[in-house]
């Protein structure tokens, strides 16, 4: 209905999907409703509703629009969906990185990818990346291979290097 109404006229139009679950489900529902809609041009505010805490309706909303091209608010995550290849546990570094950065403003892509195959090539793609081996990886800044991490200084020197970044960039203007 929204279709039709979008190509009749040309008024704002306000997307949701009421109260569409708990937060896994309700997630992708609304990405799904909201996204075909908005990948079409159709909508011009949204809403997410999800049965959990407000906050991250507004987190949801954010990375809906983002996988869109749609906002550039915040760290964009690229991380490989793991294989035989995986050497480290990239569930729970991708876990801590995604928990620790959700409330950076300025955007960023950072790849986190977890074997020398493939992760050098999107680590060199993204402002910050890591591509891992057996027990640690390979950080690049820029596209700049940076320094060598172990697994479990992975995400404490991920954070620092982003920091100073971040410094770097407010500094630029």
């Amino acid at each position: 209905s929204y279709r039709l109404f979008a190509e009749q006229f040309d008024y704002p139009l306000h997307l949701g999907v009421t109260e569409a679950g708990p937060t896994k489900s309700g997630s992708v529902k609304s990405a799904v409703g909201l996204g075909t809609l908005l990948a079409d041009g159709i909508g011009d505010t949204i809403r997410v509703s999800l049965t959990d805490d407000p906050v991250e309706e507004v987190h949801v909303g954010f990375e809906i629009l983002k996988s869109l091209g749609l906002a550039s608010k915040g760290v964009t995550i690229i991380a490989c969906p793991t294989c035989g290849r995986l050497e480290v546990d990239l569930f729970k570094i991708a876990g801590e990185m995604e928990e620790k950065l959700k409330d950076v403003k300025e955007p960023m892509t950072l790849a986190l990818m977890g074997c020398a195959v493939n992760g050098p090539g999107e680590a060199t793609h993204a402002d910050m990346g890591i591509a891992f081996g057996k027990g640690g990886g390979l950080i690049y800044k820029d596209g700049k291979k940076l320094e060598k991490v172990k697994e479990e200084d992975s995400v404490s020197r991920l954070l620092e290097i982003i920091k100073k970044k971040q410094k770097e960039n407010k500094k630029k203007g």
